[in-house]
């Protein structure tokens, strides 16, 4: 009696997505340092924007929800200072399930401490109005996040 073969990617059974595989998640809405809009701690929306393969098949479809957090944040101040804040990127849901990923990024506000210096020159009150620039990570800004742990995957024979 012959042996039954298949082709590898289509038999049924289990695999796994490894750990630290890359996953492009954009932004769903500008998050800055300007105003008192944000505050460490706050949580805001991400989208997968590429599917993530195993093989030929799709584990995290494109549009798949994600999820980050303001670990860190200052506004701009006098003197040229920047606004800055420090962001993760903490989970995806797939399934219902909440999948933890890895991905911290800083953004910074161009400073102005140049024109701090010549206002201070200029006159010793000048450089109190002189102000950074606030930081912003815009909608649609693409990121790399990472996952945390391996996923197992469940695999289906083919029809």
């Amino acid at each position: 009696m012959p042996v039954q073969a298949f082709k590898r990617d289509e038999r049924q059974g289990m695999a796994e997505l490894p750990a630290n595989t890359e996953i492009i998640v954009s932004m769903n809405q500008d998050v800055t340092t300007k105003g008192n809009s944000w505050s460490e701690g706050d949580q805001f929306d991400l989208t997968v924007e590429e599917d993530v393969m195993l093989g030929e098949y799709v584990v995290i479809p494109r549009g798949t929800r994600a999820g980050g957090r303001i670990t860190w944040l200052t506004s701009k101040g006098m003197f040229g200072k920047s606004g800055k804040m420090d962001i993760e990127i903490e989970h995806l849901v797939l399934g219902g399930r909440r999948i933890a990923l890895n991905g911290t990024y800083r953004q910074e506000g161009e400073g102005n401490t140049l024109a701090t210096v010549g206002g201070v020159l200029l006159t010793t009150v000048g450089g109190f109005f002189i102000t950074g620039k606030s930081g912003k990570i815009p909608a649609g800004r693409e990121l790399k996040a990472y996952t945390e742990e391996a996923l197992p995957v469940a695999i289906e024979a083919s029809a």
